[in-house]
């Protein structure tokens, strides 16, 4: 089965602040919400799944909680028409966690509201109040306090790379995450974009963007943290429909469109590294769950030759084991392994 999100973008509509690394109208090319295009939007993508496919319409690209209370619960009621004819499994949604309150959740309640995306950015107040994000880490804990009480799941969203942030911020931040009973995650590395003050902070060389490694070491350590508390990460870099390629939008910063199958691959690597250090000088056998082998593997195999060359292996090959889950990984001696 599939799971699909019917994206239903509303472009900065709610959200009265402008964080220094967001400039979210000049970089959709879209200042307007068209209210009427959205069944037509839902109508479209529905008839290119099938009827097993597990489907919700999911209210992305501003503030959701934060919008026009009429214009929100116009919406809602649209989506909620969906689902009661069983063409959506449910409702989901992103905002912040300042736009979550007893009156936000009233509303949510009588509807199927599966999940509310938090932007969380960081679990750091210094580096909150730096970004002008207009909430702080209280604000989350509230609003996640309240979720729960209405048995709504949340998935948390954070940022890699921000001005002022450290590795060891992050790793806090996703253990916070964690802790606060996230169901899934989405991983961002900063990327600085025109017309945003972010952009005059680096010109300005007051903020150094990450290179593309070093935004995936640290996005591979974060990741790790979620794999270790079985969270499920749902995406790393922001899509490629978000118009990230372009000259007119782009400044700098990690902007790899495969970033997350990197970050996933020096993961793997980080775990190898972790375990194989018992078997230097030999030929060995990665044994890793099905379809994983690539990621090991590493673009050109790069991985597999740093790995060797580290630890001074004579071989290193790469099976996969039915048996094996997700970043669970096996290394035998070449003569012990079977079918090699």
């Amino acid at each position: 089965m599939r799971h699909i999100n019917i994206p239903i973008f509303i472009p900065h509509l709610g959200c009265p602040n402008q964080c220094i690394f967001c400039n979210q109208r000049y970089i959709s090319g879209n200042e307007k919400f068209d209210e009427s295009s959205v069944r037509r939007e839902i109508d479209t993508v529905l008839s290119t799944v099938s009827g097993e496919d597990f489907c919700e319409i999911a209210f992305f690209g501003g503030s959701f909680t934060g919008i026009d209370r009429e214009l929100m619960v116009r919406l809602l009621d649209l989506a909620q028409e969906y689902v009661d004819e069983g063409l959506v499994k449910g409702i989901r949604m992103s905002t912040r966690p300042d736009y979550i309150s007893e009156e936000i959740i009233d509303i949510l309640k009588k509807y199927s509201v599966t999940y509310v995306e938090l932007g969380i950015q960081s679990m750091n107040d210094n580096i909150l109040t730096y970004l002008k994000r207009g909430h702080t880490v209280k604000d989350t804990e509230k609003a996640v306090a309240l979720l729960k009480r209405a048995d709504i799941l949340f998935v948390g969203q954070m940022m890699i790379g921000l001005p002022n942030a450290t590795s060891e911020d992050e790793i806090y931040c996703a253990e916070r995450i964690c802790e606060l009973g996230a169901s899934a995650v989405r991983i961002y590395p900063t990327l600085v974009f025109k017309m945003t003050e972010l952009e005059e902070i680096t010109l300005r060389n007051e903020y150094n963007p990450l290179s593309c490694d070093e935004a995936i070491e640290r996005s591979a350590r974060v990741l790790r943290v979620f794999i270790n508390s079985d969270i499920p990460c749902i995406r790393i870099g922001l899509s490629d429909s978000e118009n990230l390629h372009s000259n007119d939008t782009f400044v700098a910063g990690p902007n790899e469109p495969s970033i997350g199958e990197m970050v996933k691959s020096r993961l793997f690597y980080n775990i190898i590294c972790d375990k194989v250090s018992d078997f230097s000088g030999e030929s060995i056998v990665i044994e890793c769950a099905k379809g994983k082998t690539s990621q090991i593997i590493g673009n050109k195999r790069k991985n597999l030759i740093e790995i060797k060359n580290k630890f001074n292996l004579r071989d290193v090959k790469v099976i996969e084991n039915k048996n094996l889950n997700q970043y669970d990984i096996k290394i035998l001696k070449k003569e012990e392994a079977v079918c090699v």
